[in-house]
């Protein structure tokens, strides 16, 4: 079952079985409240299960561009198309978050970005390939994030 995301008031809904499910919540709530102010899209994020092409997407340009494979299990995932821009969301039950952001136009910017959840700690498979940034959010408290540029076509 899909679920809006209400950036006013955070629900951990879909997300209960992470141990940083608040973090999370509210790191999805930033990315919601993201899309409505710059794009006026709404946030519709979608159990994994029933998102598996996005969810299979987003784990095959890991693997091809940088032989990543995440060992957390998918909780959610979202994949829309505004502006020109593909993009694509999952949010695991470790309290990372992964997103592609994929240029439609071949002289775009296309970039994977990973955010980790308030609370947890680096997953083993990033933390000697990455550095990670900090930003502050009202929504998710500290959000430590990193990225890396797609070079391959998708």
């Amino acid at each position: 079952m899909s679920y809006t995301v209400d950036f006013v008031t955070v629900s951990t809904e879909g997300l209960e079985s992470s141990p940083v499910a608040d973090a999370l919540a509210g790191l999805r709530a930033n990315e919601a409240r993201y899309f409505t102010n710059k794009y006026d899209h709404e946030f519709v994020v979608h159990p994994a299960a029933e998102a598996t092409e996005t969810v299979e997407w987003v784990h095959r340009i890991l693997k091809d561009e940088r032989d990543l494979v995440i060992s957390s299990p998918p909780l959610e995932a979202t994949e829309f198309v505004v502006s020109g821009i593909r993009w694509a969301y999952v949010f695991y039950q470790s309290g990372l978050s992964i997103n592609v952001l994929y240029t439609l136009d071949d002289a775009g910017k296309r970039a994977v970005g990973f955010k980790l959840s308030d609370g947890m700690d680096v997953p083993a498979e990033l933390a000697d390939r990455f550095k990670f940034a900090r930003q502050k959010s009202k929504l998710a408290g500290t959000i430590r994030g990193s990225f890396f540029v797609i070079k391959n076509q998708h």
